[in-house]
């Protein structure tokens, strides 16, 4: 059998989040917080729309692989290798190249191996 909850305990409750630093910050957390809550009657209740907006596009989720260029140096006959070879426009066999840092062979295996 459960145990009874003290009185201060509210079923559903959430813990409460670690204080943020800006005033931009606790008014984008509160409207993210009360995105899901309903109030009793099941209405769901009014969201701050702008700092909703705010919070989400200040969401920085992004895959590092793909924002990460190298700077890598590669020869030009790489390049109109990979594009006969494996069909791919210049730029793709640029990109293919940079990411195997200007290895031919290992590029067009790992694109073979669908890998790349």
């Amino acid at each position: 059998m459960a145990e009874p909850q003290p009185s201060a305990v509210q079923e559903g409750a959430a813990e409460p989040h670690a204080p943020t630093g800006t005033a931009d910050d606790r008014k984008a957390a509160a409207a993210l917080s009360t995105l899901d809550t309903q109030e009793d009657n099941g209405v769901q209740k009014d969201v701050d729309g702008k700092a909703l907006d705010k919070a989400v596009k200040r969401l920085s989720v992004k895959d590092t692989k793909a924002d990460e260029k190298k700077n890598v140096k590669v020869e030009p006959a790489d390049v109109n290798l990979l594009m006969q070879e494996l069909e791919l426009n210049k730029q793709q066999a640029t990109d293919l190249l940079k990411i195997y840092d200007g290895d031919c062979v290992k590029a067009m295996t790992a694109y073979v191996k669908g890998k790349a």
